[in-house]
């Protein structure tokens, strides 16, 4: 998690055993208690973000990734959302998945009403067009539906971030 200023503090009501327990968690995980819980709350979601988008690499697990990764964008409110992209993706990617993902991660923050993250501005457009199916037929269609932010970066598919085909 990005060290910034902490200027606000926020205090809850435990019990012994429960302030015993989260220190003795934080203790094994090597953290004070403070930074535990801050984990614990807030980097869940983007260290679960940053392992989907590095299973990406994986052609064998591509799919279930962007379905999980689909699944876990839709759930986040904007600062959630913000934090969970941060990161940008490994350099790894094949162009059409770095394509893809920069393209749901621009149309989740779209729908959160934020900014996208700057990396994804660095993911260049994909030369020649990929297509979700490769049935001809199916080719127009797409064309008409993909989203735009997937038209942007000459990815046709059926729907975007929140659909399900």
């Amino acid at each position: 998690m990005a060290t910034t200023a902490k200027t606000a503090q926020l205090q809850i009501r435990v019990s012994a055993d429960q302030k015993q327990a989260i220190a003795r968690a934080a203790r094994r995980a090597g953290m004070d208690m403070s930074s535990y819980v801050l984990e614990r709350l807030l980097g869940a979601r983007q260290s679960r973000s940053e392992e989907l988008m590095r299973r990406l690499k994986h052609e064998d697990k591509r799919s279930y990734a962007f379905a999980e990764l689909n699944d876990l964008l839709v759930s986040l409110s904007g600062p959630e959302l913000r934090r969970a992209v941060a990161t940008p993706p490994p350099a790894s990617l094949a162009p059409e998945t770095a394509n893809y993902l920069a393209a749901m991660v621009e149309q989740a923050c779209a729908a959160a009403g934020i900014e996208a993250p700057a990396w994804t501005q660095d993911i260049a457009p994909l030369a020649t067009p990929f297509f979700g199916s490769p049935l001809m037929s199916l080719r127009l269609h797409l064309l008409a539906n993909s989203p735009a932010p997937f038209r942007r970066r000459n990815v046709f598919i059926d729907t975007g971030i929140g659909g399900r085909v």
